[in-house]
């Protein structure tokens, strides 16, 4: 089947091509992006995918780069969902449509995209959009959820040394990314001052362990050192007297 494979970047593409070639597909991919801030990452992106294809002899089309129509697609922020669902929604359907319109467009039988392969994605909304945007230009459907592949996708790319995103691809995602680090720090650093809490303690018991033994260790040392001294001056006192004994027992014999 000749099918049309919308890809959101390299490293995502490399599990769902290997899967679908081996079940017979002729694939092109379609990177329609809009929604990747700014250029510079949405170029970063293209060429790490258009290096990793060219090698594997797939063909790739770009779609046009126009960040106005993700803005005009996804609407107002205080219009968004709860955790950020309908603006992803929107944003799958625009990239989809965009892919679609191309697949018409050129013959194509089929749309799917790479999309369901990171588990950091709304896959159920990215199934619901892919089979409305499919169904309505006439194009089969061929969506597989792609996540059980995600950790090899991700050995992979590290091992071909992709370059590989730290977010989804917009400006919201981005500072939404950041911030998750940014509090992920946070609370490992918290843990870590509990566990350091906890452990005080036991580490303050464990240094007075130290200190005591190290204090009767030098309080055994110093008598034993004690006890050598007091033997060495007896056993001098000894030779003295010894001595002194054999000088008068010298001077009586000559007397």
């Amino acid at each position: 089947m000749k099918t049309f494979l919308h890809a959101c970047c390299g490293p995502c593409s490399l599990e769902p091509v290997r899967l679908l070639k081996e079940q017979g597909h002729e694939l092109t991919i379609g990177y329609m992006n809009s929604n990747i801030h700014p250029e510079e990452e949405y170029l970063h992106r293209l060429n790490t995918l258009l290096d990793w294809a060219r090698n594997e002899g797939i063909p790739v089309v770009a779609g046009n780069y126009n960040p106005a129509d993700w803005t005009a697609a996804v609407g107002p922020a205080d219009a968004w969902g709860e955790g950020h669902i309908d603006r992803c929604r929107a944003c799958y359907r625009m990239r989809l449509e965009a892919a679609a319109r191309y697949a018409v467009e050129h013959g194509y039988e089929a749309l799917s995209t790479t999309l369901a392969v990171s588990p950091y994605q709304f896959t159920e909304v990215i199934h619901e959009e892919l089979e409305a945007v499919a169904t309505q230009h006439g194009l089969a459907v061929v969506f597989e959820d792609f996540r059980p592949y995600y950790p090899e996708a991700t050995r992979r790319s590290r091992a071909l040394g992709m370059y590989r995103q730290n977010f989804c691809g917009c400006a919201p995602s981005k500072a939404e990314a950041a911030a998750e680090r940014e509090e992920f720090k946070r609370l490992r650093a918290e843990e870590r001052a509990r566990r350091e809490a906890e452990l005080a303690p036991q580490r303050a018991a464990e240094a007075a362990e130290r200190e005591r033994r190290k204090a009767e260790k030098a309080a055994y040392e110093a008598k034993q050192h004690a006890k050598k001294m007091m033997r060495e001056a007896a056993r001098r006192a000894r030779k003295d007297a010894e001595a002194a004994e054999a000088e008068a027992a010298a001077s009586r014999h000559v007397g």
